[in-house]
C-alpha cells in the first residue's frame, strides 16, 4: 500500500473490511452482523454482572487495547484492565519470560465469565497465544483479532474470532481499529439504552 493514492488505498481497506471472517467456537463461521451481536450480547451480560474486560497486544496492537479499554470503560461503562503497563510488562519479561506478560496477570485476576480481547495483527506473538489459552483455562471468554495468514495461532482458539485477510501490518491495524471502532459503537448504544430503562 506504501504507493498507493489516497482512493486506492481507501479501495484496499475497504475490500479488507469487506473480507472479515467471524468464527464462533463450536459453531464455525459467523455472518458478520452476527458476530458482532454475540460479541455485543457477551459484553452486556457483563456489564450486568459486573465483570471484566481485559485488552492484551503489543505495539500497535498494545495502543489498540489501551484504546478501547479506555473507551469501553468511559463509553460502555464496563471494567475493563488493560494488560500493557510498561512497569508490569517489564517486572514479568525480565524476572520469569516475556511470553508471560500477558498470561501472567490474566490468572492472577480473571474470573469465570470475564473476557479477554486478545489483539494481534500476525496471531502468532507467544505471548498473546499464552494469554489467549491461560484465559480459556480460566473459564473466560476470549475474542481474538487476527491477520496475516489464515492459519495463524489464535484465530481458531477464541470463544470468537474475527479475521482480516490483510498481508501488511498497516492493513491488519486500520481494519482492527475500524472493528474495535464499530464494537465501540454497538456497546455505547446499549450502555445508553440500558441507562434510560
Amino acid at each position: 500500500m506504501q504507493n498507493d493514492s489516497w482512493e486506492q488505498f481507501g479501495q484496499k481497506i475497504s475490500r479488507l473490511l469487506a473480507g472479515l471472517e467471524v468464527s464462533a467456537a463450536g459453531s464455525g463461521p459467523l455472518a458478520q452482523n452476527d458476530g458482532f451481536g454475540l460479541w455485543q450480547a457477551w459484553c452486556n451480560e457483563i456489564r450486568n454482572a459486573d465483570r471484566c474486560l481485559f485488552f492484551c497486544g503489543n505495539g500497535a496492537s498494545a495502543s489498540m487495547a489501551s484504546h478501547f479499554a479506555a473507551d469501553v470503560a468511559k463509553n460502555g461503562h464496563i471494567r475493563a484492565l488493560v494488560l500493557t503497563d510498561p512497569a508490569l510488562i517489564t517486572a514479568i519479561g525480565n524476572d520469569l519470560a516475556f511470553d508471560r506478560v500477558f498470561a501472567e496477570p490474566i490468572e492472577w485476576w480473571m474470573q469465570p465469565s470475564d473476557m479477554l480481547v486478545a489483539i494481534s495483527s500476525s496471531g502468532n506473538s507467544p505471548n498473546v497465544v499464552r494469554a489467549v489459552e491461560t484465559a480459556l483455562k480460566l473459564k473466560g471468554r476470549v475474542v481474538t483479532l487476527s491477520a496475516m495468514k489464515p492459519d495463524n495461532a489464535i484465530r481458531s482458539l477464541g470463544s470468537l474470532n474475527f479475521y482480516i485477510p490483510a498481508k501488511t501490518y498497516g492493513g491488519a491495524e486500520t481494519a482492527h481499529a475500524a472493528i474495535l471502532h464499530h464494537w465501540m459503537n454497538l456497546m455505547e448504544a446499549s450502555a445508553g439504552a440500558q441507562a434510560k430503562k
